[in-house]
């Protein structure tokens, strides 16, 4: 007993690191025997009968622990906004329905042109989608008829009109990707239709540059019903963009009764406003013939240009006509 007691009064000697303060000095633990050696009276005490000095050890200073200053965390106490009174403001997650969802979904559609996939905002062209229209068939119900009318595209003043006109020019190829299957021709209503609403020599490039291979060679003929002066020079001008072939495919017509001679009419939908103008231009060619037989060529030319003018004034009023429906 004697002989434990004086291994555990013996004080540390363990020495301290040399070095400055940021260096972790080195703890000693207390000498204990591991002698297997015990007698008899030694058999009955336990560990707890140790009596360690714990003024005696050698523990660490406060320079001696290691600085957590950059990673240290703040534990916060989340009942304490409460307490206070103020909390952070947050955005709510708005409530998206089904109805809303798929309302949503029917604004955008996604198209693939030229092997190039593209979105089409709806919502934007919605009052213009006339503009392009199935107009039965033709040739024993094989070929297609496509009608396009001029006189339902917007207006150039309008702040958004070329956003309008990229979204238009890509819902139009793509539904006469989806109409057309065979050969098929295409109507083009240029009647009541002014000048700010025409489409521009650099719109129609790109039509022709973006349509298909396929929709080119199956094109077989493109009408262009009441032709103005514009449209004539236009297509003058882009002549040299575009083919031989499809030059010669170009037709004018000058009234429904001549359209309705070459190809069937009944399920083209004509606009009230190309009915309208179409019925004064054939009054007035009908007064013009009149005036030359009972007048002579020379009243009745004047007679013509009257004419000419009135059909002209007509054609304007036409196309506000057309703006409103």
């Amino acid at each position: 007993m004697f002989f434990l007691f004086f291994f555990l009064s013996v004080p540390p000697t363990s020495l301290p690191l040399q070095g400055g303060a940021g260096q972790r000095k080195k703890l000693s633990a207390p000498c204990i025997s591991l002698s297997l050696d015990q007698s008899e009276d030694d058999l009955g005490e336990t560990p707890d009968d140790l009596d360690i000095n714990v003024d005696d050890l050698d523990t660490p200073d406060e320079g001696d622990y290691l600085d957590y200053t950059d990673h240290e965390m703040d534990w916060e106490d989340p009942n304490k906004a409460k307490r206070s009174g103020i909390s952070e403001p947050y955005d709510p997650i708005p409530t998206y329905s089904a109805e809303e969802e798929r309302q949503d979904g029917k604004l955008w559609r996604t198209v693939v042109i030229g092997e190039q996939e593209h979105r089409i905002n709806m919502k934007i062209i919605e009052p213009y989608m006339r503009v392009i229209s199935h107009g039965g068939y033709y040739s024993n119900g094989v070929n297609a008829i496509i009608v396009f009318a001029a006189c339902f595209l917007p207006d150039s003043d309008r702040e958004e009109y070329h956003e309008i006109m990229e979204n238009l020019f890509l819902y139009v190829i793509s539904t006469l990707e989806l109409m057309v299957a065979e050969d098929y021709m295409i109507v083009y209503l240029n009647g009541a239709t002014p000048h700010r609403r025409m489409p521009g020599l650099g719109w129609l490039k790109k039509c022709y540059q973006m349509i298909d291979r396929r929709l080119r060679k199956n094109l077989k003929s493109f009408i262009i019903l009441h032709p103005s002066w514009f449209i004539r020079t236009v297509l003058a001008i882009t002549k040299p963009f575009i083919s031989a072939k499809f030059s010669s495919k170009i037709k004018y017509v000058t009234s429904l009764d001549e359209l309705q001679e070459l190809i069937p009419m009944d399920s083209i939908q004509i606009p009230e406003c190309i009915i309208r103008l179409d019925k004064e231009l054939k009054e007035a060619a009908e007064n013009s013939k009149m005036n030359s037989f009972l007048l002579g060529p020379e009243p009745a030319a004047a007679a013509a240009a009257a004419a000419a003018a009135a059909a002209g004034r007509t054609d304007r009023q036409n196309a506000a006509g057309a703006s409103s429906t």
